[in-house]
């Protein structure tokens, strides 16, 4: 097993210390939380980083690494649906998104067509990042204008990215050719 693909599955067993830290009562665990949600995110860029610099991408990785990604930010979602800090449209758009976008790549897959991230999935990546990382931080809590904020911002960039992804790539679906290639 690769390194790059090691610290992917270490994100991935994160997610139930996140979860199980979220659910404690005390300034601690909110800031322990936060911590971990944090670390595990940047290991999103730390293991494509370490795969492609030392030549370690293999269908593991591509598979688990978005996989691991989702898993994050979904139990993140989750949880704020159930403390009433993000209503459940938000949540189910985001959600949606996520599974459209991934199945269109494995449609795509399955025809030797191979879809990039766009600039548009990294703009919504690094939003839904901060956004979840602020509302850890209670700042919707300060400042009762950040949580409906962090919403928006983040249902906004999951529909215009999820758009652009099907646009741009819809030719996969009805020919078996992304626009990219055409």
């Amino acid at each position: 097993m690769t390194t790059a693909n090691k610290i992917t599955l270490v994100r991935i067993a994160l997610i139930p210390v996140f979860m199980v830290l979220t659910a404690q009562d005390s300034t601690w665990a909110v800031w322990a939380a936060f911590g971990v949600f944090a670390l595990a995110s940047l290991t999103d860029g730390v293991d494509g980083y370490i795969a492609r610099k030392y030549n370690q991408v293999s269908n593991f990785g591509k598979f688990v690494d978005p996989l691991a990604d989702k898993l994050l930010v979904f139990a993140a979602l989750l949880i704020f649906v159930a403390d009433g800090r993000m209503p459940a449209w938000a949540c189910m758009l985001i959600l949606a998104r996520e599974l459209t976008v991934s199945s269109l790549r494995m449609v795509a897959a399955s025809q030797g067509v191979v879809i990039q991230a766009s600039i548009w999935g990294k703009i919504k990546t690094v939003s839904h990042m901060v956004c979840i990382l602020l509302l850890l931080a209670g700042g919707d809590r300060w400042f009762s204008w950040l949580g409906p904020l962090c919403t928006w911002v983040m249902a906004v960039t999951a529909t215009v990215s999820g758009i652009i992804y099907i646009k741009d790539n819809f030719a996969v679906l009805r020919d078996g050719v992304s626009k990219k290639e055409k």
